[in-house]
């Protein structure tokens, strides 16, 4: 895949993610009020996430900010990047997100996708000049470590949908902050949900509504999870006939065909976690794989097919940058 992360691409991503991590409405809430006293505004309930359209897309969208500011100290919006987590990723803020997840209404409280993404974006705040955020932003990171431990155990089986609750996706983003117990519990799961699988034929993607392929982020997340030569043997078996270009359905980008529907927009979504998963695999393969090649020139036309679309219409505007960028890291 020849795109890579660019100062042009990080200035251009950072000014759409400042454009919406503090913009209160429209607001999707996922919140179950135990009562009228519950009722308030996206701020009351959400003193640090509540733009971005929901509260995992805020997370996510603070992710990116982090992500571009280590890779770019010197960006043009460096200072509103850091102007705005020391005036939100403060222990009093963050006091108010773990309340809202400790209200018993709230034990399924974006379970798992949301959970997912603030691990995904306590690892990036460990970091050189992030970790004063990171620290401030523990006690609700060390709560969802908690509820994945909790959780994981207790589910029988993946959920394998290609939306918000793909359990895949969830295992491949909390592996990033995993310390050493909880990485071997998502590697215990996976394998126990996942470990069987075989010649997947991904007859179901896409689906109308789809931002994730269910087989490649499955693949990805055991990629990230298995050691090398372990994964290796099961990537043969579940997707055997990549090098031919097959299935095809993950060689081909959908069409979305409005992107002021939400749903629609899910699509564009797709095309970039397709870019990402097919790109992260292909770095597993050895030199002269003959998959490489149809997977990194699938990925680029995924990515290709979705970067017109990051902004425009707010359904994908408040999010489809995180995807891009995961495509690009990758």
């Amino acid at each position: 895949m020849g795109h890579r992360l660019t100062r042009e691409i990080a200035e251009r991503f950072a000014g759409i993610a400042l454009g919406h991590v503090t913009r209160e409405y429209p607001h999707k809430t996922g919140l179950i009020f135990a009562g009228p006293e519950d009722v308030r505004p996206p701020a009351a309930m959400h003193p640090v996430f509540h733009g971005s359209f929901d509260w995992h897309s805020c997370v996510h969208g603070y992710w990116l900010l982090a992500r571009l500011l280590r890779a770019f100290p010197d960006l043009d919006r460096a200072g509103d990047i850091r102007a705005l987590f020391d005036r939100q990723l403060v222990l009093d803020k963050i006091a108010g997100e773990c309340s809202t997840f400790d209200a018993p209404a709230s034990r399924g409280f974006e379970r798992p996708y949301g959970w997912a993404w603030l691990l995904k974006l306590s690892a990036e705040l460990r970091v050189a000049e992030a970790s004063r955020w990171g620290e401030a932003l523990s006690p609700l990171a060390e709560r969802i470590a908690g509820r994945f431990a909790t959780f994981l155990p207790i589910a029988p089986y993946p959920v394998r949908v290609g939306t918000h609750f793909n359990t895949a996706f969830a295992l491949r983003l909390a592996a990033d902050y995993a310390d050493a117990d909880l990485f071997a519990l998502l590697r215990t799961t996976a394998l126990a949900w996942y470990g069987d699988d075989v010649d997947c034929p991904a007859w179901g993607e896409p689906g109308g509504d789809d931002f994730l392929s269910s087989a490649l982020i499955e693949a990805e997340a055991m990629r990230r999870l298995l050691p090398a030569d372990a994964f290796a043997a099961w990537f043969d078996r579940f997707l055997p006939r990549l090098s031919e270009g097959h299935p095809a359905t993950l060689f081909t980008p959908a069409l979305a065909t409005d992107r002021s529907d939400g749903k629609i927009a899910h699509l564009d979504g797709l095309n970039l976690s397709r870019a990402w998963c097919l790109r992260a695999l292909a770095k597993a393969l050895p030199p002269g794989d003959p998959r490489l090649t149809p997977m990194l020139v699938a990925a680029d036309r995924h990515y290709e097919a979705a970067m017109p679309h990051l902004a425009g219409d707010y359904m994908g505007e408040h999010w489809l940058a995180s995807f891009a960028l995961l495509a690009l890291d990758a």
